[in-house]
């Protein structure tokens, strides 16, 4: 009887929690959704720029379903290579053939130098292709690729967790009621909040950073600052977002809850996984994303070598995140006094 009486408790106390029903049975419905949408996509094609190739050639080129764009000249190739329209410039120089790579992606580089080989393999043996990187270079890795998602990735996930805990235990355990009950503003409570939790998010920031790049050797080839300013940015940004989400959870258990919602299509549309090989209407959804914004300019900065001028946008994208979200969080405390 005892053992009924508790089980019966326990399936009511499910029943009564919606939120914890629909993780348990919902959310992973979502995610798997989400994946076979995100891996079941299209093809990857590699784009490569020709500049007055022989037709034999851009013929066995078409042949191995290589997109493939004439120039009329270099400048034209590389610009558009340098804008990212194209993973490689491909031309003849002194009857063997010149390849500039845009590097920033080892698994496309290595996609396009099979491609060219394949298509001179009849010459293979008498012509010695003459490769050069843009970006990047022979040795760079996987996980140089990768890794400026990473740590971008780590910084907000890590911050909102800590944001959204951390504001949580302010409020169950009294302490923003009684500081509520002051003359203090509601943006005056947040600013605060914010500035208190942004000193260590900081600290992580930059600790990240520099074990990522000094330790762990990461390819960098751009402004360590502006990785640091990014890094700050993504990291305010999930502190904005958890302190906003926590207004809505009653439990530490519940601020986990948002992990599947929140964290895991982060990580879906951060580039971690080629974009281009999702569905069109699918890439979109990246847009709405702020860890898309921030790791695409981290990739930038540190495999790309972008300055300031190429990275401006992602870093209003995270302002204005990071700004929405704190007006948010000043309206979400209108429940708990309206000041």
């Amino acid at each position: 009887m005892r053992v009924r009486a508790l089980a019966i408790r326990i399936i009511h106390q499910f029943i009564r929690d919606k939120r914890t029903l629909a993780l348990l049975f919902i959310a992973p419905l979502l995610v798997l959704g989400l994946v076979k949408l995100v891996f079941s996509g299209q093809d990857v094609q590699v784009e490569i720029g020709t500049v007055q190739l022989p037709p034999p050639i851009v013929e066995r080129l078409a042949e191995s379903e290589a997109v493939l764009t004439a120039y009329p000249n270099t400048s034209e190739a590389e610009l558009a290579l340098k804008e990212g329209k194209l993973d490689a410039v491909l031309q003849l120089h002194n009857g063997a053939p010149s390849i500039l790579l845009e590097g920033s992606d080892p698994a496309v580089t290595k996609a396009v130098q099979f491609l060219i080989q394949r298509a001179f393999q009849a010459e293979a043996q008498t012509l010695q292709p003459n490769l050069a990187y843009m970006h990047g270079s022979q040795e760079m890795d996987a996980f140089d690729s990768f890794g400026p998602v990473l740590v971008g990735f780590f910084s907000f996930f890590f911050v909102f967790m800590l944001a959204g805990v951390s504001f949580l235990r302010e409020r169950t355990g009294g302490t923003l009621e009684r500081l509520l009950a002051t003359p203090i503003r509601r943006w005056e409570v947040v600013v605060g909040y914010l500035t208190g939790f942004g000193l260590f998010t900081l600290i992580q920031a930059a600790l990240i950073a520099w074990f990522s790049i000094d330790v762990l050797g990461l390819y960098m080839d751009g402004s360590i600052w502006l990785v640091l300013l990014l890094n700050l940015l993504l990291s305010l940004t999930a502190l904005t977002l958890g302190t906003l989400l926590s207004s809505f959870a009653s439990n530490e258990f519940q601020i986990i809850q948002f992990i599947p919602l929140v964290i895991v299509p982060q990580v879906f549309f951060s580039g971690l996984f080629n974009l281009d090989a999702m569905a069109p209407w699918l890439q979109k959804l990246s847009y709405f994303m702020p860890l898309y914004y921030g790791a695409d300019a981290m990739r930038g900065v540190m495999i790309r070598g972008e300055g300031w001028a190429d990275i401006s946008w992602n870093v209003g994208i995270l302002l204005g995140l990071s700004l929405l979200f704190a007006l948010l969080n000043i309206l979400a405390l209108r429940k708990h006094r309206a000041i």
